[in-house]
C-alpha cells in the first residue's frame, strides 16, 4: 500500500529532525552500546556531574538509590553494567522516581535496563532506582552519559561500584570512560593566520577570491599538504558559525556517503569532527573522530581550523581515501550556541573538476555557482535583455521607417524582428534544458522559479507556432491575430523578468546583492523608458499630419506612414543607443555571473 504524500513528508520530517537535533526526546536506543550520543565531535574530559548510592553491597532483587547531580544538564542516559566487564550489555532493571523528567528504555534483551531524560529541559539532578537482577554479576558499576548543550557532553561517566555480599572489590579500579577518551585527541590553538607560502609548490590550495591572502576577512582558504602517509589539513574563512568541506564524486553531492569534515564554533571554542553526507541531508556526524593534531583559532571574524588525517582509513567507515579525485566543497553557514549547525544560506564553493589533493601541488579556485547553472542564467539574460527587447521595439516602431526596405524578399523590419524572435526561442530552449541537466530533475528548492520559467518556456514556444498561421494583412481575422500575438509575447516579456528576479538570488546562482536587484530595475526601467519615448514622438507625429478645420471635420495632410518616415533619424538614433545601453546591461549581468 502506497503511503499518501502527507505521511511521507511526515516521516522525512521526523527522520531529518531527529539527526538534526540529536535526540531530545530521549528516544536513545541507537547509543544502548556506546553511550555515545550522536551528535559528532569529542567527548569532554573532566566530568562535571557526579553519580552517588545510597549503599554499596546489594543482593538479587535489591533496590538501590541511583542520584546523578551536577550544574545544568540537558539530556542523561544511565546504565548499570559489569564492573569488570564494562563492554558487556546492561544488567539489571530501573524504577523512575519522577516520570516527567526520565524514561525507562529496553537496551538488548533486558527491559527497562536504562533511563534517559523525557525532554531538552535543564535539570540539575535525577534521581531513580535500581533493580537487582536474580543473575546479576559479583560487580556492578553505574555509569552515566550527561549532554549539558549539543555539543558539550561526556560518556560513560564512572560511578559507584556496588558488590554482592562476602566479594572482594575488583582490582584493578576501572575507569569507565577509558573506551570514550581514546577517541579525543589534544587540542592546540593556533596562534596566527594561515599563509599561501607554498600553494601550488608544496601543498594544494582552495582559494576564493582567487589567490586571496587567508589572513584577510574575506578569504575562504583550503589546503592539503602531505607529510609521509597522513596529510595536513588547514581550513580558514569569515565564519562565526562553522566552516566545512565534503569530498565527493559529483558535483551535486547525490553519489551518497560523501565524507565530510566540520569546524564549529560552540561557545567559542572550535570543535572538529567527521562526518557523512547522503544526498544533501543533515550531516551524520561520526561519534569516532579519525582527526589527529587538532588545532584552531577564532579572531577577527575569521575562523580558523587545522589537523591531521591518514591518506587511507581503512578502519573509519565513511573516510575517503585521500589518494583518489574528487569533486571539494568548501561551505560557511550558522550554528547554535549548543553548536547545531544550519543549512548554508549560500551555495558551497565547489571545485571546477576532479583533483587529487595528494597529487601535484595547485593553487586553484573555484565556483559557487556550478557551470551549466552560470550558462543558464548568461543565455536566459542574452535572449530577454537583447534579442526580445530590441525584437520588440523593432516590430512595434521602425514598420514605416524600414517598409521599403527589403531583405531576401521580405521588408527589412519583419526580417529583423523574425531573426530576433527566432534566436530568443533557440536561446532559451538550451537554457531551459540545462538546470534539468545539471540538477537531473526537477528542483525543490527553487521556489517558483521553475514554474515561472516552465510558462515563459511555453509562450516562447506558442509565439512562432502562432505565428505560422498568421492571416494575410487584409483577412478578417488579421486584428484578432495581432491582439493575440501582443498579449502572448508581452505576457512572456513580464514572466521573464520576474523569473529572473527570482532566479537571480538562488543559492545556485546568487549574485551580489542589491547589486543585482537595482541593475535589473534600471534594465526595466531603461526598457519601458524608450518605449514610451518611442510612443510619445509617434504620437507628436501624428499630431503634425492633421489639420483641424472650422466644420471640425478632420483632414489628412499627409500619410501616417510619411509621416512616421519623417522620425526616420530620430529613431534610428534612440534605437542605436538602446541597443548600446542593452549590451551595457548585458555585459555586466554577465561579468557578475562569471565572477560568482
Amino acid at each position: 500500500m502506497e503511503l499518501p504524500g502527507f505521511a511521507v513528508a511526515v516521516w522525512m520530517f521526523v527522520c531529518l529532525y531527529a539527526s538534526v537535533v540529536g535526540y531530545p526526546n530521549g528516544k536513545v536506543r541507537e547509543a544502548c552500546t556506546s553511550m555515545v550520543p550522536c551528535h559528532g565531535g569529542s567527548p569532554q574530559l573532566s566530568p562535571e556531574h557526579t553519580i552517588t548510592v545510597n549503599g554499596t553491597e546489594f543482593k538479587p532483587g535489591d533496590n538501590i538509590e541511583v542520584h546523578l547531580s551536577g550544574p545544568d544538564f540537558e539530556g542523561f542516559f544511565i546504565q548499570a553494567r559489569d564492573a569488570e566487564h564494562l563492554g558487556s550489555p546492561a544488567v539489571g532493571s530501573f524504577v523512575l522516581a519522577d516520570r516527567r523528567r526520565s524514561q525507562l528504555l529496553t537496551c538488548g534483551r533486558t527491559k527497562n535496563s536504562a533511563v534517559s531524560h523525557t525532554s531538552k529541559a535543564k535539570k540539575k539532578d535525577i534521581k531513580v532506582y535500581w533493580i537487582a537482577p536474580e543473575d546479576a554479576p559479583k560487580h556492578v558499576q553505574f555509569l552515566a552519559t550527561v549532554v549539558k548543550k549539543y555539543r558539550i557532553f561526556w560518556v560513560k561517566i564512572p560511578g559507584p561500584i556496588v558488590s554482592q555480599p562476602d566479594v572482594l572489590s575488583p582490582t584493578p579500579p576501572l575507569h569507565a570512560t577509558s573506551e570514550a577518551m581514546s577517541t579525543s585527541h589534544p587540542v592546540s590553538y593556533i596562534s596566527k593566520p594561515f599563509s599561501a607560502s607554498g600553494c601550488g609548490i608544496t601543498k594544494f590550495c582552495i582559494r576564493n577570491p582567487t589567490n586571496c591572502d587567508p589572513g584577510s576577512a574575506s578569504c575562504f582558504f583550503l589546503s592539503f599538504q602531505q607529510e609521509g602517509s597522513s596529510v595536513f589539513i588547514e581550513m580558514s574563512g569569515p565564519s562565526e558559525g562553522y566552516l566545512a568541506f565534503a569530498l565527493s564524486q559529483d558535483q551535486w553531492m547525490m553519489s551518497g556517503g560523501d565524507d565530510a569534515y566540520l569546524c564549529v564554533n560552540v561557545d567559542h571554542r572550535i570543535h572538529v569532527s567527521t562526518a557523512r553526507l547522503k544526498e544533501r541531508s543533515h550531516p551524520l556526524l561520526d561519534s569516532e573522530n579519525a582527526l589527529e593534531d587538532v588545532s584552531w583559532r577564532l579572531a577577527d571574524g575569521l575562523l580558523q581550523c587545522s589537523f591531521r588525517r591518514g591518506i587511507c582509513l581503512p578502519a573509519y567507515k565513511g573516510r575517503f581515501n585521500l589518494d583518489t579525485s574528487y569533486y571539494i566543497f568548501l561551505a560557511d553557514g550558522e550554528a547554535s550556541e549548543g553548536g547545531l549547525i544550519y543549512k548554508h544560506r549560500r551555495q558551497p564553493l565547489i571545485t571546477n573538476g576532479l583533483y587529487n589533493v595528494t597529487g601535484l601541488p595547485q593553487d586553484i579556485g573555484g565556483s559557487r555557482a556550478p557551470r551549466l547553472i552560470k550558462a543558464h542564467g548568461a543565455l536566459m539574460f542574452v535572449a530577454w535583455i537583447t534579442t526580445v527587447s530590441i525584437g520588440v521595439i523593432v516590430a512595434r516602431f521602425f514598420k514605416p521607417v524600414w517598409s521599403h526596405s527589403f531583405l531576401f524578399g521580405k521588408e527589412l523590419w519583419f526580417q529583423v524582428h523574425r531573426m530576433l524572435m527566432l534566436t530568443t526561442v533557440m536561446l532559451t530552449s538550451i537554457s531551459f534544458v540545462l538546470p534539468f541537466v545539471y540538477r537531473g530533475g526537477w528542483s525543490q528548492q527553487a521556489g517558483f522559479h521553475p514554474y515561472l520559467g516552465c510558462a515563459v518556456m511555453a509562450l516562447t514556444i506558442f509565439q512562432p507556432l502562432m505565428a505560422g498561421f498568421r492571416p494575410s494583412r487584409h483577412a478578417p481575422r488579421r486584428q484578432l491575430f495581432n491582439w493575440f500575438h501582443w498579449s502572448a509575447g508581452t505576457t512572456a516579456r513580464i514572466l521573464a523578468v520576474v523569473t529572473m528576479f527570482l532566479g537571480m538570488d538562488l543559492p545556485a546562482l546568487d549574485l551580489p546583492d542589491p547589486w543585482d536587484t537595482y541593475a535589473m530595475i534600471g534594465f526595466v526601467a531603461w526598457h519601458v523608458g524608450t518605449d514610451v519615448l518611442l510612443e510619445i514622438h509617434s504620437y507628436c507625429l501624428v499630431r503634425k499630419a492633421v489639420e483641424v478645420i472650422e466644420d471640425d471635420r478632420v483632414q489628412i495632410l499627409q500619410s501616417l506612414t510619411s509621416a512616421e518616415a519623417e522620425g526616420r533619424l530620430f529613431k534610428q538614433i534612440v534605437l542605436t543607443i538602446y541597443v548600446c545601453g542593452n549590451i551595457v546591461f548585458l555585459v555586466a549581468f554577465l561579468i557578475a555571473i562569471n565572477q560568482v
